[in-house]
């Protein structure tokens, strides 16, 4: 059984439309490559048929594991989100206690995260280390680098 996973509405719209486009425009253009490759000739000896039956093998991998991750997605309700504590969805400004610099992330799921936009997965070691805490407490991280502690400044929704 798959983990559940829970995620934003944007999150949530943003996987069942990349399932849509797999399963209308990307098998159809599989389709369209595999009779192109068959129209080639002799499919024992032909490596563009081979090549394209293997990509629709991947293909419907990844949409059966995207099925897989729909069918155990919750939808977090964001206006109930506790905000006295880090948890999933929380957006959190932490300070570095070594080299007082401050940051401001949003723990989401997995599949959500984008360092780029302040999105760190719950899974990944600072936000494991965050989750739970208060504002005003410290958290002492352990990443590749070492132990680093940070202070809560805030949590919000």
């Amino acid at each position: 059984m798959a983990e559940v996973a829970y995620f934003t509405k944007e999150g949530l719209e943003k996987l069942k439309q990349e399932l849509q486009e797999l399963k209308t425009t990307g098998r159809a253009n599989i389709s369209k490559a595999i009779a192109e490759a068959r129209d080639k000739g002799d499919l024992s000896e032909n490596a563009e048929y081979d090549a394209a039956k293997e990509a629709q093998g991947l293909h419907e991998a990844k949409i059966a594991q995207l099925q897989e991750t729909l069918a155990n997605a919750r939808l977090l309700d964001e206006s109930k989100i506790d905000t006295s504590k880090i948890l999933a969805l929380s957006i959190v400004k932490i300070k570095n206690r070594s080299n007082g610099a401050t940051m401001t992330y949003q723990l989401v799921a997995e599949s959500e995260a984008d360092m780029k936009a302040g999105k760190i997965s719950v899974s990944s070691p600072i936000a494991k280390g965050l989750l739970g805490k208060k504002v005003g407490e410290i958290a002492e991280i352990t990443v590749p680098a070492g132990k680093i502690e940070f202070e809560i400044l805030e949590v919000s929704r």
